[in-house]
């Protein structure tokens, strides 16, 4: 097949692919499913003017609200107050369309990440298509949760940044760069992984390149860029809440008043926020899991139950698991091989490292979700390590493996679109006490 048709069938497969996962059983559950219940009464808040506080910056819930607009959910009377409510009639599945749609279109993001790291297209296309079917990223993108977001554009502005460094770092790529990382940082602050290796990588070029002054004034023009998105959005906020609400509590009376600036009004939010943050260090949870227990996914979230339904956060056990083994092989071999000098070997480490890092310090409870971009990272290093077999058994391993993640996935489906299971078929899917 000529490269021009290939260029045009993968993507398109992976599109299909992504959206057939993604918007499938999306109707199901007809109720609320675990942060549903959170971020519903922000929609509502949206919809009725009213202002309330999340602890999160304002992105998630004004994309959650766009596709409730645009799909015609205005059951404003709708009180979410329990995991398991039922919704009144059909137009709840508008709330679920924008994560849907960020969780669609990632594989098609990563596919484009993988191709600018220099990786055959082919092979690229396999990254993308494995993560179509993970069963964690599906369930997270499911439902109405802001995780996707985060995600989806955090891995674009990377792709975009990684394009801008190949063109001498293109005002254009670098721009739409700030524009997408802004707004992952702008849906939830754990986006801050994406920045550190935005960041060590302009360090490296500005130390290796010599061009300091030059890298140092495009870095500042970057840093607005990511600012003034982020900024933004804060104030779409503020203009789409003008009437007095629940959140009012959380803030002081001058805000309250109207008596501040945007810009006094952005930071009190932002303190606001940050303090909230602090005092969830001593909560608990049933599910939360430590940052060490990620890779083998020991702890999965319980998100519904029904009669004979249960939904779980779980990823796909031969995707994980399988991520994870290549993780441990390639950073063994990235030393012992001398891989430092691998530009696309340099790259999928610092992304690895970048990514999970952060999470090691955080005192506050953890979930399986804040595994997701380390995931991405070690399953493109499962691509590269694959890349290095020598032909045949290249094309074996990548047909094998990929069977595997598709069978896996379907395996565990049940527990991720919450589809009926008997006692005996829910029991031969939990394979760990940790599991339940």
């Amino acid at each position: 097949m000529k490269q021009r048709s290939l260029a045009c069938l993968l993507p398109l497969i992976l599109l299909i692919v992504g959206f057939t996962t993604h918007f499938i059983f999306i109707w199901h559950p007809n109720q609320v499913v675990f942060d549903e219940a959170h971020y519903g009464k922000a929609v509502n808040g949206y919809l009725t003017g009213k202002y309330f506080f999340t602890g999160h910056p304002p992105l998630g819930p004004q994309l959650i609200t766009l596709g409730a607009w645009l799909g015609g959910y205005r059951d404003l009377g709708f009180s979410f107050d329990h995991i398991g409510q039922i919704f009144p009639n059909s137009t709840f599945i508008a709330l679920r369309i924008m994560p849907a749609l960020a969780g669609a279109l990632l594989p098609l993001v990563i596919y484009f990440f993988l191709l600018n790291l220099g990786l055959p297209r082919i092979l690229a296309f396999t990254g993308g298509l494995l993560l179509s079917f993970d069963n964690a990223l599906i369930v997270e993108s499911h439902n109405a949760f802001i995780t996707s977001f985060v995600i989806f554009f955090g891995f674009l502005g990377l792709t975009f940044f990684v394009k801008a460094r190949q063109h001498n770092y293109s005002w254009f790529f670098l721009l739409l760069s700030g524009v997408s990382l802004g707004l992952s940082l702008a849906a939830e602050w754990t986006a801050a992984g994406f920045f550190i290796f935005v960041g060590l990588l302009f360090l490296k070029d500005s130390l290796l390149l010599k061009k300091l002054f030059r890298l140092s004034s495009i870095a500042l023009i970057f840093i607005a860029t990511v600012f003034l998105t982020y900024f933004t959005v804060f104030q779409i906020h503020f203009a789409l809440l003008p009437k007095s609400g629940t959140g009012d509590a959380f803030m002081t009376p001058a805000f309250r008043q109207g008596k501040l600036n945007p810009f006094e009004k952005f930071m009190e939010l932002n303190m606001t926020s940050y303090q909230t943050n602090l005092i969830g260090i001593k909560s608990t949870h049933p599910y939360s899991s430590k940052w060490y227990t990620w890779p083998l996914m020991t702890r999965p979230i319980f998100y519904w139950s029904g009669m004979d339904e249960k939904i779980y956060l779980m990823g796909n056990p031969a995707l994980w698991w399988g991520s994870s083994l290549a993780a441990v092989i390639f950073i063994c071999l990235f030393f012992i091989k001398g891989w430092r000098k691998n530009s696309t070997a340099s790259l999928l480490l610092l992304g690895y490292v970048s990514a999970y890092a952060p999470f090691i310090p955080v005192p506050r409870i953890l979930f399986l979700y804040h595994y997701f971009a380390p995931l991405i990272f070690a399953v493109m290093m499962l691509i590269f390590l694959i890349n290095k077999i020598p032909r045949p058994y290249k094309t074996y391993v990548l047909v094998f493996y990929t069977i595997a993640v598709i069978l896996s996935f379907l395996y565990f489906s049940p527990l991720t679109y919450g589809l009926k299971l008997n006692d005996r078929e829910y029991q031969q899917r939990v394979w760990f006490e940790t599991w339940r």
